[in-house]
């Protein structure tokens, strides 16, 4: 059999190497989807309001988060506010800040959306039955807003995966770096090597959004019907 460069899949010191940069990414990514879900759904319940006091810092937080690439906030933390403020933050919590505010202003969007396209009817007759504020979101607004979150909160989740690999820019060796660090170890004697390994990663990144991407369409589907 000619050689094709695949053997490189099969050293497992290569495969070890790069089961390490991917531990790095899933937990950056696990803790940030945790932190993002829990802040969104704070955030969005505040941003109910109507008031101008909360309306106008709440918007100009979603816009600047939505308008400025994450690439940009990644840069902005690591290297601007880092030195400006005398932060010793390491590669990976600059991640995870970034990601976690990413995702919550994301995520009290969705919440926010959720919540406001439930009937009127139903607070005001909670409202009749002299339920306090905090008693309607807990007992009536939120569980019924949850059904129709949860499809969209995962694909929240699958997006911040995504966009795990923008990490290697700030010196994080997760999967990604791990990856260009053994096509320039083999690229000399092995020039497939960066067909084979980044064919790899996204055949890892294949597995992971997959599934996570069918069941929110799933939920979707059964939910809408409902």
């Amino acid at each position: 059999m000619p050689f094709s460069g695949a053997e490189i899949l099969f050293d497992p010191a290569n495969l070890a190497r790069l089961g390490e940069g991917l531990i790095v990414t899933v937990r950056i990514a696990a803790i940030s989807i945790v932190f993002a879900f829990l802040f969104g759904m704070v955030i969005g319940v505040i941003a109910l309001s109507r008031s101008g006091f909360v309306q106008i810092p709440y918007q100009l937080f979603l816009q600047a988060i939505r308008i400025v690439p994450q690439i940009v906030w990644l840069f902005l933390f690591f290297f601007g506010f880092a030195r400006l403020l005398g932060w010793n933050w390491s590669g990976e919590t600059t991640g995870i800040v970034v990601f976690s505010i990413w995702g919550a202003a994301e995520m009290a969007d969705l919440v926010r959306a959720s919540i406001s396209s439930l009937p009127a009817h139903q607070t005001q007759s909670a409202l009749a039955l002299g339920l306090a504020r905090s008693q309607i979101y807990l007992h009536v607004l939120i569980p019924q807003a949850v059904r129709r979150l949860i499809p969209a909160s995962i694909n929240l989740a699958t997006r911040i995966i995504k966009t795990t690999p923008l990490l290697v820019l700030i010196t994080i060796v997760e999967v990604l770096k791990v990856g260009q660090q053994l096509i320039e170890a083999k690229i000399l004697t092995n020039p497939a090597a960066a067909f084979w390994i980044y064919g790899l990663i996204f055949v890892i990144y294949f597995l992971i959004c997959f599934p996570i991407a069918v069941l929110s369409r799933r939920l979707e589907a059964k939910w809408s019907a409902q």
